[in-house]
């Protein structure tokens, strides 16, 4: 028995396949990388070179966007943009409805508090709470 894929074609023409994660259902693009262990709610998407590590948790209607990389342990809330190429760390929590740039680097162990924007390019160290 095969995974059901689902497939979403974007106004350019491009043609994205997807398959339900086990953890939670989630939809996961060919070519993302998503550890056995990592949760995935069921409305979340992870896209193409996305890498999801061991233990994450991607929480409902999160966009995990095209090669971003999700630490091991870390969590990323509900309604969560995380932006092209960039990088969560290890444990980081990111808090629901944020926003996340490109190419923006969270350190290990950071806690983004909800409803944050982070700017693209942002480098922010961990742990510890950001203020919002």
């Amino acid at each position: 028995m095969s995974t059901p894929a689902e497939v979403v074609e974007t106004d350019t023409g491009t043609i994205t396949r997807y398959r339900r994660h086990p953890l939670g259902r989630g939809l996961v693009a060919s070519g993302a990388t998503v550890d056995p262990t990592a949760h995935i709610e069921r409305t979340a998407y992870v896209e193409p070179g996305a890498v999801v590590g061991r233990g994450a948790w991607i929480g409902a209607t999160a966009w995990i966007d095209r090669d971003a990389t999700i630490g091991a342990a870390a969590v990323v809330g509900a309604n969560v943009h995380v932006g092209q190429n960039s990088h969560i760390g290890h444990g980081a929590r990111v808090g629901g409805h944020s926003r996340i740039g490109a190419n923006a680097r969270i350190g290990n162990g950071a806690h983004i508090p909800g409803d944050s924007q982070v700017d693209a390019f942002a480098d922010i160290a961990g742990p510890g709470d950001i203020p919002a």
